[in-house]
Parts: C-alpha cells; structure tokens; sequence
C-alpha cells in the first residue's frame, strides 16, 4: 500500500516525544507546552506522528504512547475533514493491528480511535475494520478479543444505528455478524469480555434490530444464565437489561415474569449498592410499563420491606457527613447549586402548564439507592392505592415507635415511606391523618437533624389535605401546631433542616393561600429573623418562601405593620448586594411577587427597584457587545430577571408607574430587548410590553408599529421550537389590540395568518398558547371587524373548539365580543360552523356582562331568524346535543 511509504523524521519524532512527555510532568510551564504544540500541530503530518508513536513507540517512549493517543483520537474528532486522505490511510494501517496490543492503556486507546474513525466514514468507508473486528472476536486470543469488544462497545454507544445498516459486500449488516458472536460471549470465563459482550448487546435493546429480535430467546437465556454473576459489574447490566426490555419490550419478558420479579427482588439486596439501584428501577418501569398489577401483587409484602430497608441511608452517604454542620459555617461554592430563572408566561393559563420543580429534590442532592427506593414505592402506592397499606404501615410503625438512638436511620426511612405514599395511598390515611400529623410534629423536634428535616418534608407532602382538614374548630387547631413546628424549624442550626423547612413551609403557603393572613405577623418575624442568619445557599430558598407568602396573601401584605419587618432587611440585602452578584436574581425574583402583591402600596420602594432594574438591563446589553466598555460580563439572566421585575412592578403599581418610564429609556431598551436573539430574553420583553401597554400604553406609542412587528414575527414558523416565547408575544399583541384599537390594523393579516396554523396544528403546544391565540383572535376581530370577518371561515370551527376551553373571566368576554363583531358583518362566514359557535357559546357558565350577553342574543337571534327563511332552522339546531339546545334555548330565549 503506497500510504505505508511515509516515515517519521528523526528530529520531528524526538520534539514530538518530548512534547507528549513534557504534558506528563506537573510542574511544567503550560503557557510554553500550549505554544510547542500549536508549533508540532501545524506538521501536515503531525496526526502520523502521533499514530506511529502510539502503535510502534519503544524504550523510554512506550509510556507515552498512550498520550500520543489520546491526543489523536482529540484531533480525529475535532478536525477529521482537514486531515488529507493519505494520512488519514496511513493512520489507520497503523491502528488496525494494535487493536489487540498486549499493553492495556494502548489497546483501549486503539478501540477509542477506531470508533471515532467509524463515526466518520461508517464500515463503508472503511469495510477493513469490519474484517479486523470480527478475526478478533474469533481468535481465542484474550488481548484480541477485549480490544474488539472495546471498541465495538465504544461504536454501539456512540452509534448504535451505524451498525444495523447495509454494508457494501457484505452479505449481512454488520450488528447480524456481531450479536451471534457476542451471545457467545455471555459464557466467557472472563468477566471483562462478559461485560463489554452485555454491555454492547444491551445499546441495543431500544433500536431493537431484526438481529436481536431473532436472537431474543438466546439472549434472555444469556441473561438469566449471568443473573448471579461473580462480577458486579455484570449483574448490574443484567438488572439494566431488564428494566429496559420491560421498558420497550415487555411482551418479550411477559412469560418469564414471575421469575423476572423474583430475581430482581432478590438483586434489590445485592450486597453491590449499584446493583441494588440498577433493580430497584424495575419497579417504577414496571408501574409505567402499565402491566397487569396482578403480576406483582404477591411479592408487594416483600417488595415494600426490601424498599423500606433501601430507604434507610447509606454509611457513606454524603448527607451523613454533613449532619455535624452548623449554621455558622460559610457554604462551599461546590454546595450552592447553579440556578435557572424562568421568564415570565403570561395570559390565559397563566403558567398552569409549566413544569413543577421537583419537590424531594432536597431530600438527597443526588441519585441513590434511597431515592429510588421512596420513588419506587411512591409509584407503588399509586397503582395499588390503600392496598398496600395493610403491609406498609406495620412496618412503618414498627420503625418509628424505636426508641434505640442506633435505629434512628430506620425511624427516618419510614417517615420518608409517609412522605413517599401521601398521594397514591391518602383516601386510606385520611383518617389517620390527625396522628401522623401528632407524629410527624413531635419529629421535627428530634435530636438528629436528619430526622427533623424528613418530618418536614412529609409534612409538607401533606398540605393539600392539611389545609382542607384546617376548615374545622379542630383542624384549626392541627394547622397551628403544623404552622409553629415548621417555623421552629426555619430557625433551626442545622443547614439541611432550615433548607427542608423553607421548602415544605413554601408548599404549604401554596395551598393555604388567605388562610395564613391572620398569621402573618409571627410568619414574618420568623422569616426575616432566619434572613439575618442563612447562609447564601438557604437564603435561595428563603427569598423563594418570601415570595410565595406574597403571591399567597397578596394585598394582605400590604399593612405598614407587616411591611415594617418585611422590607428593611431585603432593602437593605438589595443595596448590599453589587450589579454582578448572582445572588440578586433570587431577590429580583422574591420582589417581584412583592411588588405584585402589595399593587400601590410598593410605590415608596418602586423607584430605586426601578432604576436599579434599567441600569442592570442597559448594562449587560452594552456587556453583549463589549464587556470591558461595561465592567461586566455579559449574562442575559441579569436582563431576564430585571424585565420580570419590571413586570411586577406595572402590574402592581398600573398607571402610577408611568412617571417612572417618562423619566427612563425603557422604550428602546425593550425594544432591544424584544429582538434578543436568547429566547427567555424575548419572553420576558413580551411580557412587560403587554403589562406597560396596560399600564401607560402612551410612552410606548412612537415605536408601537415596531413592537408590534416584532412580537407579530415570534408567531412565525418555528413557535414549536419557542412556545414560551409565542405565548407572551401572542398575548401582548391582544392586550395591545384593546388599548390602542384600529393602530394595531397594519398587522392584523400577519397576526391573523399565523394564528390559524397554531389553532389547527396544536399537537406539541401548551394550553397557554392556544388559549391566548384563540383571545387575540378574538380581540382582533373584536378592534378591526372588517379586516377579520372576511376570512372567519377559514378558522371558525378550529377557534371555537379553543374557545370552550377558556375559563369565564374579561379575555374570554373580549374574545365572544369578537365574535358577535365579525358575525354582524359576515354571518355567512359562520354559518357553516354553527354547531361548534354554539358549543363555544354554550361553555359560558355565567357571563357577567350584560352587554355581552345581549350580543350573544342577537347573533343566534340573527341565526334563528336567517335560517328559518330556507327552513333550514330546525336542522342546525337539531344538530346540537340536547343538554345544549336546552341550555341555549333558555339562557337565550331561543
């Protein structure tokens, strides 16, 4: 072959092996090293350099061979298509037989290289590998056949499907030559070349290719047959198997069921904690695989027992270690977790559809055996309900009533099971839920902090029915005790009990809402004393509950005796705190929900909130452009989070915020700002628009054609990629729509235009969007009849169907407002969707306004009367269910 002509320069080799060995060395100069080896990369043929070191270094140089490695598997995957065709031949003579190289480090190095090479030119480009692969396997010889499987798991988890496509001369695809041979490794006496036969064959199991579905008995029988192997690692992927075939392909477990569940009930004790874990997410597949709970049913009492032991903590788990922590000691920069703002939805769902944080997320900070034991049986009590609990509670009572400080682990594990079972099991502990609140208040006062932090987060798993119980003389009495407990908590020295206690304080804000104003004095002192002594990491969660005690009393708030100890401190923390500190998002945040709550009672704090916001947004706009000019490196969430603060402000303090934009350049900014090309940055734009256009429409006025064409382009093509986005800039064009009327009619086709594909595709859109598309719709149609009516029927029956979906309230009237417009100027456009008009009128349950009302009248009047002169009348009507047609009839007078 000509390519294997090139040799390697003596000079070159030695500066390239001085190099490699230099990056060995810890004390070396990196500033020098990087420059030597921008040098050395320059060498056409520097990537040949760094094969043949790799596959023929000798003497001083083998151990950096495998340096000169992964330095060229680096630059394989960085620059493969600068690399000139003879080199990259030469390259791959020279790996090719180094796959089974007696030197471990070398052989693993190969196998990455070889895979990377694959990833570019598939086995067509390169059908010799496939040849070398399969001689490998065949061989005999240990070296060879580790360094094949290597590198075949290094393919199949990078690139599964490359394997299972048609390879040119050959008569099958290369994963048919494989599975055979790598079935007959399950029997290998080697544990390594056992795991890597498994763990290439299980990145199969979702692609499913003809050639494991043929092989599918030879593989499970591979499986069962490696159940109880020596090595750990391989039982773990036997368990992953597992999960995932009842994930994908339950139907081919189905008739092994029982033994399936036996042995993974049995590997859910593996004295291996990895394969404890990798079992015990059988049980949340099996309940989302939706299989007939019978299959399990026997084996819960012994399933909730081993659950229960694997909720208890590990010796070495990290939350054990931290359990001697004070409140005193500074938090870690590794502790405070990086957090992510979320802009602004706005209009009719109001963010209903938005995802939850995940509320047990500060149980354990990362995955473990106990978490995915409490979410197995979370699971558990949701498909077989008060069922299991004739199982359950013995074994959590049996743990908690012990009074041995060594069992403490055991008493945690079984209030965690509470914790984990509110939900599925609570028609069953309803009636009990007077002394589990009695246990669980006299837990939070245990002397393990561990135990008072679980307490409250079981507790907080509980405040839906809490607060309902709360109604009675007696639950009063119950939510008190609850309330006092939690707060005491708040105060506590041990930093998780103080983040458990904000976090489940803030759950139960949520659901009790006014419930907790005529408390809100002893709520606030506790707070903001617990502000004055967190830490940076728990004053997050704080500022968290803050807000949410805001967003839940709202105007409750707004009496000076409350806001004398709420606002000096965080007044005080928002001067300390410098324009680059990240820990002002949480507290823009926080005084967002304030100034939302408090509506004109926030005006004597609103100014320096004001200004402070428009300098931040200014600043990292300049930032965007040239951080040294601003001092600061550009983050957009410093711009997300001032526009949603912004926000809160127009909507509290409405037309009395005008004096503060005719004073700023917050026109432009958020112009600026509603063409960033970060989408949460145009979400929140969006929605300050839409709350300044309510509040003083009048300054935004010079550039309004301008906002409007860019909010009119967020509806374009790609809103599926961007739903938040249309969402907000949908929902401010109808507020604009209403307060400036026939100004919006130059972009009222656009709009139009695009809100007919949402309202006819909404297979991947939120609620939100089609809720505030069909209202701007509405409100269009509402401002510029004549523009909108001539196409009404090219989106009545899909907006209408939208429309039954709205709650009553003002957006719904100025949708239906809409309606009675474009039906007075073309009543024929409607007439073909009158069944689904109807519907949509009849969704109303009370509408307020009587003016609307009457409308609603005199359009089906209208219809009544021209449907009648071509007798036709009695036809569309009877075309309605009869529940309607009498609603209609009586409500309207039909």
């Amino acid at each position: 072959m000509a390519t294997a002509a090139w040799q390697p320069q003596e000079d070159g080799l030695k500066e390239i092996c001085g190099l490699l060995e230099q990056y060995r060395l810890p004390t070396v100069d990196q500033s020098r090293i990087w420059q030597q080896h921008q040098r050395c990369s320059q060498l056409p043929d520097f990537n040949n350099y760094l094969a043949f070191i790799l596959c023929r270094a000798e003497g001083d140089a083998v151990n950096i061979r495998q340096a000169a490695g992964l330095l060229l598997k680096n630059n394989l995957k960085s620059s493969y298509q600068l690399i000139q065709p003879p080199h990259l031949q030469y390259i791959k003579a020279e790996v090719l037989p180094c796959l089974g190289s007696p030197d471990f480090g070398v052989r693993t190095t190969v196998g990455t290289i070889v895979s990377v090479v694959v990833q570019h030119e598939g086995f067509q480009g390169w059908p010799e590998v496939l040849q070398a692969l399969v001689q490998c396997l065949d061989s005999n010889d240990y070296n060879l056949m580790e360094g094949a499987l290597g590198a075949l798991f290094k393919i199949s988890e990078d690139l599964p499907e490359m394997l299972d496509s048609e390879v040119t001369g050959f008569a099958d695809r290369p994963i048919a030559i494989f599975i055979p041979r790598l079935l007959q490794f399950f029997a290998s006496e080697h544990a390594v070349l056992r795991r890597l036969a498994l763990g290439t064959v299980n990145q199969f199991i979702v692609l499913l290719p003809a050639a494991l579905f043929i092989n599918m008995g030879t593989y499970l029988q591979g499986l069962f047959s490696l159940a109880n192997d020596s090595s750990g690692d391989v039982r773990k992927l036997v368990c992953a198997a597992l999960v995932q075939l009842l994930e994908v392909q339950p139907n081919a477990l189905q008739p092994h069921m029982r033994n399936v569940i036996e042995y993974m009930l049995q590997a859910n004790k593996d004295p291996d904690r990895d394969v404890a874990l990798e079992a015990c997410e059988f049980w949340s597949a099996f309940c989302e695989a939706h299989l007939p709970p019978d299959l399990l049913r026997d084996f819960l009492p012994r399933l909730i027992d081993t659950l229960l032991d694997n909720m208890a903590y590990a010796d070495d788990d990290e939350a054990l270690q931290d359990e001697e922590e004070d409140e005193n000691a500074p938090d870690r920069d590794q502790d405070i977790k990086p957090r992510f703002h979320q802009s602004r939805l706005v209009g009719a769902a109001d963010g209903a559809d938005e995802d939850e944080d995940d509320d047990d997320d500060d149980i354990i900070n990362s995955w473990n055996l106990r978490k995915c034991s409490a979410a197995g049986l979370d699971i558990l009590s949701t498909v077989f309900g008060d069922e299991i609990l004739p199982v359950l509670m013995p074994l959590v009572q049996v743990r908690l009533s012990t009074t041995e400080d060594s069992a403490w682990q055991e008493k945690e594990a079984a209030i965690l099971a509470l914790g984990a079972v509110a939900e599925g099991c609570i028609s069953g502990l309803l009636p009990h839920l007077a002394q589990i609140v009695v246990y669980l208040v006299s837990f939070m006062e245990d002397v393990r902090p561990l135990v008072r932090s679980i307490s409250c987060w079981t507790l907080s798993r509980y405040s839906k029915w809490i607060v309902q119980v709360a109604q009675s003389a007696e639950g009063q009495l119950q939510f008190d005790a609850i309330l006092t407990g939690l707060l005491r908590r708040i105060l506590d020295p041990h930093k998780r009990v103080q983040e458990a206690a904000c976090s489940a304080f803030a759950t139960l804000e949520e659901e009790a809402a006014e419930d907790l104003a005529p408390r809100l004095e002893p709520i606030l002192q506790h707070l903001m004393y617990a502000f004055g002594t967190y830490q940076r990491r728990n004053l997050r969660i704080l500022y968290d509950a803050i807000g949410t005690l805001a967003d839940a009393v709202g105007n409750e708030l707004n009496n000076p005796k409350y806001l004398e100890i709420l606002m000096p401190p965080l007044i005080s923390k928002w001067q300390q705190l410098p324009d680059s500190d990240k820990d002002l998002f949480p507290l823009l945040e926080c005084f967002t929900s304030i100034a939302q709550a408090l509506g004109s009672g926030f005006t004597q704090y609103a100014e320096p909130v004001f200004v402070r916001c428009i300098n931040l947004i200014r600043t990292h706009e300049v930032a965007k452009a040239d951080p040294q000019r601003a001092g600061v490196n550009y983050d957009k969430e410093f711009i997300v989070c001032s526009l949603d603060l912004l926000s809160g402000l127009a909507e509290g303090l409405g037309s009395s915020i005008e004096s503060l934009v005719s004073r700023s350049d917050l026109r432009d900014l958020l112009l600026e700002c509603c063409a960033d090309e970060a989408p949460d940055v145009r979400q929140s734009a969006l929605a300050l628009l839409g709350d300044l256009v309510k509040a003083c429409a009048v300054h935004l006025q010079p550039r309004l054609t301008e906002f409007l064409n860019l909010a009119a382009k967020q509806l374009g093509h790609d809103v599926k990629e961007n739903v938040s986005v249309a969402n907000n800039a949908c929902w401010a064009i109808g507020e604009v729509a209403i307060k400036v009327r026939k100004e919006v009619s130059p972009i009222v086709l656009t709009v139009i235009s695009s809100l007919v594909p949402i309202l006819l595709n909404t297979e991947g859109l939120n609620k939100s969007l089609l809720e505030n598309s069909a209202i701007t719709l509405g409100r269009l149609g509402w401002v510029c009849p004549e523009l909108v009516a001539p196409h009404m029927e090219h989106f009545m029956q899909p907006w209408c169907r939208a429309l039954c979906m709205i709650r009553d309230d003002f957006e719904k009237e100025d949708a239906f407002r809409g309606l009675c417009a474009m039906v007075r100027l073309n009543p024929g456009g409607a007439v073909n969707s009158f069944v689904p008009m109807c519907e949509a009128i009849g969704s109303w349950h009370e509408i307020r306004s009587k003016e609307l009302s009457s409308e609603i009248v005199q359009v089906l009047h209208g219809y009544k009367q021209m449907l009648s002169q071509s007798n036709s009348w009695e036809q569309y009507f009877g075309a309605l269910d009869g529940t309607l047609r009498e609603k209609l009839a009586n409500t309207y007078g039909l």
